[in-house]
């Protein structure tokens, strides 16, 4: 049988080498095509062969994509962000069965959060109160309709890793936030949204469909994010370190979701999700058409490959799952600039590290001065 031979796009990125990694490792015989616009970043990419192919936005890029696909003879093209999913859902028609994606309404639903969080709310799924922004004069008719909680999240309603995103306690200060937006980024005040703030755990739900059935699930718990001290909020839409979790009530909310987008829906979700004040985890997004490509990194424990299920589904193979929900609790991807995400088991994350603060005279209530950090110990429980 002729070896698969996927297009990964966005190639060269740490999360795309995570997702090339996870394909080799469900298919070693796999043979990988990488292309980007950036040629620095693609430079960095571990695909087999390279191309440098124009942005996914210029008008060029179609035909362009059209023609790397028919020369490399490309079973799969496989996205990466939003963008790319936005730029293969126009070319469906062309690809045919070497796209797979949801239906293009669904794609488009996704991409403008104000719109999926008024679909899902009418079809009574968890999602925070949300109220789109018109101008700044009318942010403080928002503030009473949203209630006296505080702060509220005042954050764009397209685009990715927490783009204009912050909290705010008062008028005064989501008139600032968006008006900065408008004067540095040129982003519109009607860009923005404001909705209630979720205070509680901030989870991610990864699933694969096909033809309106949950095929695979898995899920994860963000524990610290990348850049997040330098955020007003504290917190980032990348993780730096993620635990596998167990927790029915995302795979509960999250099918509900998809489900209520399209009755035959088939392909990728990743869907983020984030506690309220009483608890209840609500959905804050979906990136429809493709998976959180740097949770990939769990496939290394997963009780199956979801790359390897994804080429599967999309090639018509059979796919025999005896439980769909393949998650292996309690694992730790630890991710960080320049250098390979490390995936550890709760049991052994403190294995071979010693915690040392010196001789303190036996303050510390350790022998010779050892010390073991509560946070530390904590983590695996």
């Amino acid at each position: 049988m002729r070896s698969r031979r996927l297009l990964v796009m966005a190639a060269g990125t740490g999360a795309c080498n995570n997702l090339i990694r996870s394909l080799r490792a469900g298919d070693a015989g796999v043979y990988i095509v990488g292309c980007n616009n950036d040629r620095f970043t693609l430079k960095q990419s571990s695909a087999n062969r390279l191309y440098l192919t124009p942005p996914v936005a210029a008008a060029e890029f179609g035909t362009a994509l059209l023609r790397l696909v028919n020369h490399e003879k490309i079973d799969l093209v496989i996205p990466s962000g939003d963008g790319d999913v936005l730029a293969l859902s126009g070319l469906r028609d062309q690809l045919g069965s070497r796209c797979f994606l949801p239906e293009r309404e669904v794609i488009d639903l996704c991409q403008d959060k104000f719109k999926l969080t008024q679909f899902l709310m009418a079809r009574d799924v968890p999602v925070p109160a949300t109220r789109p922004v018109a101008d700044l004069n009318g942010l403080g008719e928002i503030f009473k309709q949203l209630g006296r909680q505080r702060p509220l999240w005042c954050r764009v309603r397209a685009g990715s890793r927490s783009l204009g995103a912050a909290p705010v306690k008062t008028v005064a200060q989501a008139r600032g936030w968006i008006r900065y937006w408008e004067d540095m980024r040129g982003v519109p005040a009607d860009r923005f949204t404001l909705s209630e703030y979720l205070p509680g755990r901030d989870f991610m739900c990864m699933s694969l469909w096909h033809q309106g059935r949950m095929v695979l699930v898995t899920t994860f718990e963000k524990l610290s994010y990348f850049g997040g001290e330098s955020h007003p909020s504290g917190k980032s839409s990348l993780s730096s370190l993620a635990k596998t979790i167990i927790d029915y009530r995302l795979v509960d909310i999250c099918q509900q979701a998809i489900c209520a987008l399209a009755p035959t829906v088939s392909g990728a979700f990743s869907v983020d999700l984030k506690e309220d004040v009483e608890g209840i985890p609500c959905i804050t997004e979906i990136n429809a058409g493709r998976f959180f490509i740097g949770m990939t990194a769990f496939d290394d424990v997963s009780r199956h490959n979801t790359t390897t299920a994804l080429i599967k589904l999309s090639l018509g193979e059979p796919l025999d799952l005896t439980d769909s929900y393949v998650t292996v609790p309690d694992h730790y991807v630890v991710r960080d600039l320049d250098t390979l995400p490390g995936v550890f088991s709760a049991t052994d994350l403190l294995a071979g590290v010693n915690a040392w603060l010196g001789d303190d005279g036996g303050r510390s209530g350790g022998q010779g001065g050892e010390w073991m950090p509560s946070e530390v110990s904590h983590v695996g429980t």
